[in-house]
């Protein structure tokens, strides 16, 4: 496996700010998100006393929308939210950072989606998720909204969303010929057979990785196995984030590379991961070959553990690659 130096969370020698945007679509989830500190997470049973409260817009694919966004793309979001104050504000949040809402559906009958979330004194999180509206997002809403996957030169999916308006998404979005990027997320066990083949870049984090292959992950040479294992599957490219240990890249038919993180004294790791594919999406569809937009989006979520919340937490394009 290929060791590469860690990047510099404000290094701008690696990769350079685009100057052209890109668009990205994000077929996914909106959730409010409840977030409670307190000095460690709790046992089954076990009432902890917090330290702070805050409610704050999230869900893997609104936070993925946000990251694209504000890291130089010109974004599409796809998905539903509730009729609804929270479905009003995620809304209203989106449009607030440019992001094409046209595809964003409003339920009459499911409230938005809640994620609970728990973070501790060591900036570890416990999370549960609420689908709520985000179940009602169908093959039918993205038959329906197709031109928003048309219009783009990235397409990205979770799995915060019903199992086939993903698929429908995949399949439509390698039917116009885009680029697809899957963050298999939450990940109980192996994609369902067929969908790998439609994913050009897999962007699971261990437990995940972990997941889709069975395999154990406690370092990055185990990440290159279980990336190889998904490369077979079908995926053409595999990317297993590791927190703080980086990322393990199998890119194509190359050998296992692995990125360090940059070093930062982390605050939550919440909206990390998102942050990274967010980053990714926006240098991929912005032409940026894989290498340098892995290594923008590492210095991208790098940031993001620096501060608290999910939305809140990611960084502009300018923090990541400040002029100079």
């Amino acid at each position: 496996m290929t060791t590469h130096a860690s990047p510099n969370a404000a290094d701008t020698e690696h990769t350079a700010p685009t100057t052209t945007a890109g668009r990205v679509a994000v077929v996914g989830s909106l959730n409010m998100d409840l977030v409670a500190r307190a000095p460690r997470l709790p046992r089954a049973g076990e009432t902890l006393a917090g330290s702070a409260f805050a409610q704050v817009a999230g869900g893997k694919g609104g936070n993925q929308a946000v990251a694209a966004a504000r890291l130089g793309a010109r974004v599409a979001m796809v998905g539903c939210v509730g009729a609804d104050a929270n479905g009003e504000l995620l809304r209203a949040g989106l449009l607030a950072e440019g992001i094409d809402c046209d595809a964003l559906d409003t339920s009459p009958d499911a409230p938005t989606g809640v994620a609970l979330i728990v973070v501790d004194e060591t900036s570890q999180n416990a999370i549960v998720i609420v689908a709520g509206s985000n179940g009602q997002v169908t093959p039918a809403t993205l038959a329906r909204h197709e031109a928003a996957l048309a219009a783009a030169d990235v397409v990205v999916c979770q799995l915060e969303t019903p199992t086939d308006a993903v698929h429908a998404a995949l399949a439509t979005a390698r039917h116009l010929g885009k680029l697809t990027i899957l963050n298999p997320a939450p990940a109980i066990g192996p994609l369902p057979a067929g969908w790998l083949p439609l994913v050009d870049y897999l962007v699971p984090n261990e437990l995940e990785a972990s997941a889709l292959t069975g395999l154990t992950i406690d370092t990055p040479e185990d990440a290159a196995r279980a990336a190889q294992a998904l490369r077979q599957a079908g995926a053409r490219n595999v990317l297993v984030t590791l927190g703080a240990q980086g990322v393990c890249a199998l890119l194509g038919d190359a050998a296992p590379q692995h990125w360090p993180a940059p070093r930062v004294a982390a605050v939550d790791t919440t909206a990390a991961g998102d942050t990274f594919i967010g980053a990714l999406a926006a240098q991929l569809a912005a032409g940026v070959t894989a290498e340098p937009a892995i290594q923008f989006a590492l210095r991208a979520a790098s940031l993001s553990v620096t501060r608290a919340g999910a939305q809140p937490s990611i960084p502009t394009l300018a923090e990541v690659s400040p002029a100079g």
